[in-house]
């Protein structure tokens, strides 16, 4: 390799470092949709979004019909209910993602986007929960049980986070969401 190969490698490892860098890291974190293909939460760029462990078999199910509420109200203003699928709680979620997608449309109309089903918390936590839950995170500290909130800014950034028992209607909940759309 000559001097102009290594200049020119340097180069494109500090643009792309930079780059990287530019993109909050949350969105940066390869996860898969419910049907499997690839995604990342880049794909909601520029929207506010709600991202939610649910579960089929839990107490804080009904909670579906509030997010999917939440969703077809504020939808048009940027704003989308992202939905993981876990089973790490009482084992509550012990379907396929085809199971899984089944239950919630028949039994709460969801149309809000759903993802693969991941590990939230233990030694298989999913990247993305390590970044929101870990140490460094805005609102560090495990997932306490199905249905845990945490809200993300348009920027990437996690703004609030919301126990398994505060309702997607709960005033505070809907207060944050509209506080964040209305930042531009």
């Amino acid at each position: 390799m000559n001097i102009l190969h290594i200049a020119a490698l340097a180069v494109t490892v500090t643009l792309s470092a930079s780059l990287y860098a530019g993109e909050p890291k949350l969105q940066t974190i390869p996860i898969r949709d419910i049907d499997g293909k690839e995604t990342s939460l880049k794909a909601f760029a520029g929207k506010v979004v709600l991202a939610v462990n649910v579960a089929s078999q839990c107490g804080n199910t009904p909670q579906y019909a509030g997010l999917q509420s939440l969703y077809d109200k504020l939808k048009d203003k940027g704003f989308v209910v992202v939905g993981f699928p876990c089973n790490d709680f009482g084992a509550q979620e012990p379907g396929t993602n085809a199971e899984i997608k089944s239950f919630c449309a028949s039994n709460y109309s969801v149309t809000f986007p759903m993802m693969d089903k991941v590990h939230v918390k233990g030694p298989e936590q999913h990247p993305l929960f390590k970044e929101l839950t870990g140490p460094g995170a805005a609102f560090p500290g495990n997932i306490r049980w199905n249905f845990g909130k945490f809200l993300i800014g348009r920027d990437g950034k996690v703004l609030a986070r919301f126990e398994p028992d505060v309702e997607p209607g709960d005033s505070q909940v809907v207060k944050a969401i509209e506080d964040a759309l209305a930042k531009k």
